[in-house]
């Protein structure tokens, strides 16, 4: 493992310096922290990490490695790693590769020796905010005026810069046909429907209705993503017009768009929720699920319209984590229920889904007989 000097800059001026290592490149977007333990080869995967530099609060990384099977997508999609200490031993039987040669094949600079847990009580304090990082020449001048020059999140249509360019399917066979808005879908999202019987069609964000209910789907998801997703208006008015017509689920920036289809609102947070330790629960109490989380807009539950409602909250601040219209065979969670990384507590989601297809495909067998 080689270094260099390296530095991060936030747009409100403060700098932290360390070690550079993967690429030798800059790097900027919106600086945001994660508290998984594990799973760092998934999480730099995850389209929804586009045009953010990603901080993970788990002191040690890289011991694991990487391999050839944890990715969730064909690149790396955040901009930057920043960590407290990159470790110089990767020790696992399924590592095929060290995280250092992994990201400078992929272009993508990281940072090792900050102060991680100062930065990340800065970000809780201060919000998330942009920043710039260089393992190429870590001037702080510059790279503070790079942060600052850097694109806001708020108002960008980030889902079309992640989609898939056509439709494609992502296997043959399955008892019930799901078409899969794609906004930064994870592969292990695809494979959790296929594990269920589900033939799964994958279409590009900007999608509009009359093509998805031409595939003849059995059911509807709304795929995770990055950026805000008030931003994200052609699928929104797609999901509007397939509300009623055909079962949906959705997760993540689906979520959102679902809420914003149905007529509420969606608003910032000050800095997320991002990692695989989020206690969610029904308003009304009951059963706590430990889930994955990677978002940092959430939904005004109070412009919910009549015949959709909250059903489960973070128990760390109170925000909306789902929502349900059952009348229109629609609902979504927050949150990740396929995980990678993070706990399994959440899978039910996945069969509450087909269990929603399975009873509108009797009530129409039903409507035909």
């Amino acid at each position: 493992m080689t270094s260099c000097p390296a530095l991060l800059a936030l747009e409100d001026g403060s700098t932290w310096p360390g070690l550079g290592f993967g690429a030798r490149a800059d790097a900027a977007g919106e600086i945001v922290f994660n508290t998984s333990l594990a799973g760092y080869q998934e999480i730099l995967t995850d389209p929804s990490y586009h045009g953010q530099l990603v901080t993970l609060t788990c002191t040690h990384i890289g011991n694991t490695g990487v391999n050839d099977r944890d990715d969730e997508s064909d690149r790396v999609w955040a901009a930057g790693l920043v960590v407290r200490d990159l470790s110089p031993v990767v020790s696992s039987w399924r590592a095929t590769g060290r995280l250092d040669d992994w990201l400078r094949g992929h272009g993508r600079p990281a940072i090792t020796g900050v102060e991680t847990r100062a930065l990340v009580r800065h970000i809780r304090e201060q919000g998330a905010m942009r920043a710039a990082l260089s393992t190429a020449d870590p001037d702080p001048v510059r790279l503070v005026a790079l942060a600052r020059a850097t694109r806001d999140m708020s108002g960008l249509d980030l889902a079309r810069e992640v989609t898939c360019a056509r439709p494609y399917a992502w296997n043959d066979e399955g008892r019930h046909h799901v078409v899969a808005y794609d906004f930064g879908i994870k592969r292990s999202i695809l494979r959790q429907l296929a594990a269920r019987g589900c033939r799964v069609t994958v279409v590009p964000a900007g999608t509009p209705a009359a093509a998805a209910l031409a595939l003849k789907p059995d059911g509807i998801f709304l795929s995770n993503g990055p950026g805000d997703p008030a931003a994200v208006t052609a699928a929104i008015a797609a999901v509007r017009e397939l509300l009623g017509r055909v079962p949906i689920f959705g997760i993540c920036l689906g979520h959102q768009i679902l809420a914003l289809a149905l007529g509420a609102r969606t608003y910032k947070l000050k800095f997320g929720h991002r990692g695989g330790n989020q206690p969610v629960r029904a308003p009304a109490g009951g059963r706590v699920e430990i889930s994955a989380h990677n978002h940092g807009f959430a939904v005004d539950p109070a412009t919910l319209p009549d015949g959709a409602a909250v059903t489960l909250v973070n128990l760390n601040d109170g925000c909306c984590e789902g929502l349900a219209a059952p009348a229109l065979r629609a609902f979504a969670v927050q949150y990740h229920p396929e995980s990678a990384p993070g706990p399994r507590d959440s899978l039910r989601h996945f069969d509450d889904f087909v269990a929603l297809m399975a009873a509108a495909r009797g009530e129409a067998a039903h409507a035909q007989a």
